[in-house]
């Protein structure tokens, strides 16, 4: 089996409560669950002691709780997770354009063509996950192949904080005697199918006739038989430019009046904007999403003729755009841009919002960059707009531990 290139699975360790442990050191050690801190919810994922205790993720919260009583129930974040993974995925990046995110917290990296510059392909992991470590304070786990599923096996071999390297001719080796649950692919119903055929390793999959196994389980089948047997030719895709930048979030309290509607919708705005500059693009459509507490979803656009990068131009629109018809209250609220182009220097024209009917912001561009200089530098939302630097909503009940690790959970926004 001849190498024709060397693949990397990077897969940061329980990464939502390893970003809640990193923005609040008091939580280390404790059994943190996400996205099970208000009722009728589920568990989105937890962290490794709460594993132990047997949370899994999907789990109703209930459940967990009486799984698990002394857990600490954070609500998601999906905007500081969002913030963290592309930092990471800025990393991958500096060792090979071929990227393949497969979430926030997992890509592959094809890195045949980066050896000559940064040595063996075991060498580039051991460096990102240093370099990972050092600049977010978070562990990843990695896994290195010749191929593809089997760099995805790897990652998860000796998590959490694990390298493991699968050398070329080793595949086989390695693969055939793990359980055939292992095998990249393999859910729970199609898990079970093969078990029902007395299946026990991924080997006794392999060792079966091809013929055999697609009749029992049709073009799936085919395809598990190939990977069981170590025959993978997927290459790493790199993803391919963002449709659109947005940014939503669910609160554990629900929100009741119009200023605090307001002030998250500012909230969002000053995250897609900066991720709009991050990237060098401006948008021409802005996207509202709300629900309420009954879980009814209004979403409503609108295109304009002037590109839109500030948060000031975007949270404008979101206010006009925002369902103020309704009563609420209100569970979720999200700001998307779309239509985008890339950004021409200087950022955009003065009269950006005139097409929209709007009166044009005052901002001073060189005040955005500043904010995304110092932002990045020393970490999300250090330099905000002041409207939400006494937000009600925000920052002080968002389910952390007030008076130290496990003296109670205060309600706040996901």
């Amino acid at each position: 089996m001849g190498a024709r290139r060397w693949i990397i699975h990077l897969d940061l360790d329980a990464f939502y409560a390893s970003v809640e442990t990193l923005d609040d050191p008091r939580l280390k050690g404790l059994p943190v669950i996400i996205g099970g801190a208000v009722p009728r919810s589920v568990v989105s994922t937890c962290s490794y002691e709460a594993r132990a205790r047997g949370v899994r993720s999907g789990m109703p919260s209930l459940e967990a709780k009486r799984l698990c009583p002394e857990g600490v129930f954070m609500p998601v974040r999906m905007w500081r997770y969002q913030e963290i993974s592309q930092r990471v995925m800025a990393i991958f990046r500096r060792y090979t354009p071929l990227v393949e995110p497969l979430a926030l917290d997992e890509a592959f990296l094809d890195v045949t063509g980066s050896i000559r510059l940064f040595g063996p392909a075991e060498a580039i992991a051991v460096l990102i996950r240093r370099e990972v470590r050092e600049e977010t304070g978070l562990t990843i786990s990695a896994g290195v192949s010749t191929l593809k599923h089997l760099a995805k096996i790897a990652s998860g071999h000796r998590k959490p904080d694990g390298l493991t390297v699968i050398g070329e001719g080793q595949e086989l080796a390695f693969l055939r005697p793990l359980d055939i649950g292992k095998l990249w692919g393999v859910g729970r119903v199609t898990e079970k199918a093969l078990r029902s055929m007395g299946l026990g390793t991924i080997g006794d999959l392999a060792d079966l006739p091809e013929k055999y196994v697609q009749a029992r389980l049709g073009r799936n089948g085919h395809h598990l038989w190939l990977l069981a047997n170590g025959v993978d030719e997927r290459p790493v895709e790199p993803s391919r430019e963002a449709k659109s930048i947005g940014n939503e979030e669910t609160f554990a309290v629900d929100l009741e009046g119009p200023e605090d509607v307001s002030r998250e919708l500012l909230a969002l705005a000053v995250r897609v904007s900066a991720r709009l500059r991050e990237e060098k693009l401006v948008a021409l459509t802005v996207t509202v999403k709300a629900r309420d507490s009954g879980f009814k979803t209004v979403t409503r656009s609108r295109t304009v003729r002037e590109p839109i990068w500030q948060h000031v131009q975007l949270h404008r629109l979101a206010l006009e755009l925002f369902p103020s018809e309704r009563k609420g209250p209100w569970r979720l609220l999200g700001i998307s841009a779309s239509s985008l182009w890339p950004a021409r220097e200087p950022w955009g024209p003065a009269n950006l919002f005139e097409a929209a009917g709007l009166r044009a912001p005052t901002f001073d561009p060189k005040l955005s960059a500043a904010m995304d200089d110092i932002n990045r530098r020393f970490g999300a939302d250090r330099l905000k707009p002041a409207t939400l630097l006494e937000s009600p909503g925000r920052g002080a009940g968002r389910g952390r531990p007030p008076g130290g690790p496990g003296e109670g959970q205060g309600p706040g926004p996901g």
